[in-house]
């Protein structure tokens, strides 16, 4: 292993070690769910060892002035996340409730669609809330650019823009 990662990983286990506790109770509550908060607590450490090297946190070879509230940035983000993919699983499964029983998916082919919609839910995060739904609009409820400017309203122009500008990332993105 290089001396440069001996460094970042003894530099992020001295924060572990400093932190961790901590952070797991604060997000314990603020979620009110202990596992919850201890699976946020690890993805946040787990993100800073992932982080890339151009980062801020990286280039100060982790010398961090305010290192509480840097994870717990990152942690509300993950936090978000979370709430994200449940208010998704929920959606997906009310949705299947009114399924009739024939037409209704086997448990893999659940499993299979869940995980793609979380997929393309990672994918639309980084685009701006009226690009997101104008795709949206357009892939789930099949509405025509001009159906779409007139629902946001927006011109048809602009829709066109939005709607590349998600197709974009989608291609870029999705593997």
């Amino acid at each position: 292993m290089p001396a440069a990662e001996t460094v970042t990983y003894r530099e992020v286990a001295t924060l572990y070690a400093d932190h961790h506790g901590w952070l797991q109770g604060w997000l314990r509550r603020r979620i009110g769910h202990a596992g919850d908060a201890a699976d946020l607590a690890q993805d946040t450490f787990v993100r800073l060892l992932d982080a890339p090297d151009e980062t801020p946190e990286k280039q100060a070879n982790w010398q961090l002035r305010e290192p509480r509230a840097y994870l717990t940035l990152i942690a509300k983000r993950l936090v978000a996340n979370l709430y994200r993919r449940r208010s998704l699983e929920q959606a997906y499964l009310e949705a299947l409730g009114q399924m009739s029983e024939p037409m209704a998916p086997s448990p893999e082919e659940r499993a299979i669609l869940l995980e793609t919609l979380q997929e393309v839910d990672a994918v639309l995060d980084g685009l701006k809330p009226l690009v997101r739904a104008a795709f949206l609009l357009a892939q789930l409820e099949g509405l025509g650019y001009a159906e779409i400017a007139a629902r946001q309203a927006l011109s048809e122009r602009t829709v066109k823009r939005y709607m590349a500008q998600a197709m974009a990332r989608c291609i870029v993105l999705l593997p």
